[in-house]
């Protein structure tokens, strides 16, 4: 059975599915289509699957024009459904579905679990099966396989084989695309490395092995912990160096002239994304198993998640230094997306912005030229449907504050000091003016 799959990976007639057609599986699905593969979406979304069917793409940075050659006409090679029965036709399949926390910030792997047991009926012998959401070290092992096993009558190292390869998408980088990016990938056993890096190999420029998927699992933790720990760090010195009147994004500027032992990381109103904010609190509860206490990540996580607070707290002193109390004060939040040039807000901070000011009397607006309006979601449904401002209606709308929380780079925000009495620069975005706070 190796053979014949390693065959049809060289000869490009494996069929890859994809389940979970978000930021990460459309890419990596349009990658493997692009590669003359047949390609096959999945996704319990009907409004995804209808769009790409016809030719349309409902991610901003990915353009129509990448989706209707690979799913309509003569020549497409790419397909969508909602029907997991169609599992069976894959020769491939590559999980790609969320892995949020609990309220009590635990592990949610509800997506992957349904996921497995969604696919598991539908699965025969000879196909590949690859987890690439991102999770605690085990999640391949203790999860996933016994999920398809006891809903399959397929047996993984018999009739599957199965790894882990965490995804690394960096939505709209111009510089790294997932063609560009390194794969690293570990094998359940030796086959199953031998044949998930043959089918990542055809499409992705470098495929770096690893020796099980609990160390390609942990390599995608010490990932995103590294940023959460260093942005943590330049968050508090941000603190400290605003209460000693010094610019933190020169300070930054400067010390990343030195050519050797510093790595820039910027400060902002707090972690937003899928990962930052999440992913590392997937080891700091695998880690407790072990009698273990993450003490870096915890505090990392304590300084980050008090940004919002910080930012709020500089708004409400400078309205009051401007003998203007917070309370029926009119504040626009600049930037509804986590980071600049996408329309991702999945985990913004500045969902935390709009209801602390809120909850003090404020009447905020937002202005987000990449969400026009905001998308229904389960931890802010409250805000579901509210629009953003237009960009000629900021000066007439007479804003006491503007908060700017995501830096675009289609805003002007030179602009904005003249718009508003005070603007709140979260994201080093505005040059020194009379009326613009840093925070």
């Amino acid at each position: 059975m190796k053979k014949t799959l390693l065959k049809a990976i060289e000869d490009r007639s494996a069929k890859i599915g994809v389940v979970g057609l978000g930021y990460v599986g459309l890419p990596l699905l349009i990658e493997f289509a692009r590669g003359g593969f047949p390609t096959l979406g999945l996704d319990v979304d009907e409004e995804k699957t209808r769009a790409l069917k016809a030719g349309r793409s409902y991610i901003r940075h990915i353009g129509d024009d990448a989706i209707a050659p690979l799913f309509t006409g003569d020549a497409a090679r790419a397909d969508a459904t909602t029907d997991f029965a169609r599992c069976s036709e894959c020769d491939a399949i590559l999980i790609c579905v969320p892995t949020p926390l609990t309220r009590h910030r635990e592990p949610d792997l509800s997506y992957v679990r349904q996921t497995a047991e969604s696919i598991a009926p539908h699965l025969r012998p000879g196909q590949l099966i690859v987890l690439e959401s991102t999770t605690y070290p085990g999640t391949t092992e203790e999860v996933l396989v016994p999920a398809l096993e006891q809903n399959s009558r397929v047996q993984t190292g018999r009739d599957l084989w199965i790894a882990y390869s965490p995804e690394r998408e960096d939505p709209n980088n111009k510089d790294y695309t997932t063609a560009t990016i390194p794969k690293v990938v570990g094998g359940l056993d030796p086959d199953s490395l031998e044949v998930a890096l043959a089918l990542y190999g055809t499409v992705i420029r470098r495929t770096v092995p690893v020796s099980s998927c609990r160390s390609a699992e942990a390599t995608k933790l010490m990932e995103n912990i590294f940023r959460s720990v260093n942005i943590a760090l330049v968050n508090e010195l941000k603190t400290v160096f605003t209460d000693m009147d010094i610019d933190i994004w020169e300070v930054i500027g400067a010390a990343a002239t030195k050519p050797f032992g510093f790595m820039p990381f910027q400060p902002g109103p707090g972690l937003g994304g899928h990962c930052i904010p999440i992913d590392p609190f997937y080891l700091t509860w695998k880690a407790r198993e072990y009698g273990r206490a993450t003490r870096f990540i915890e505090l990392a996580g304590e300084i980050n998640t008090a940004m919002p607070d910080y930012v709020v707290q500089r708004t409400v002193q400078a309205l009051n230094a401007q003998e203007k109390p917070v309370k029926n004060s009119r504040i626009l939040l600049v930037g509804l997306a986590y980071k600049p040039n996408v329309d991702d807000d999945r985990e913004s901070p500045t969902y935390r912005l709009w209801e602390a000011f809120e909850t003090l009397g404020a009447r905020v607006d937002y202005f987000d030229p990449y969400c026009p309006v905001v998308r229904p979601s389960r931890e802010h449904a409250r805000f579901a449907g509210r629009p953003s401002v237009a960009w000629d209606a900021i000066a007439a709308n007479h804003y006491d504050a503007v908060v700017i929380a995501t830096a675009h780079g289609n805003v002007d925000h030179n602009a904005l000091p003249a718009l508003a009495g005070l603007v709140v620069d979260t994201r080093g975005a505005c040059p020194p003016a009379d009326n613009v706070v840093k925070a």
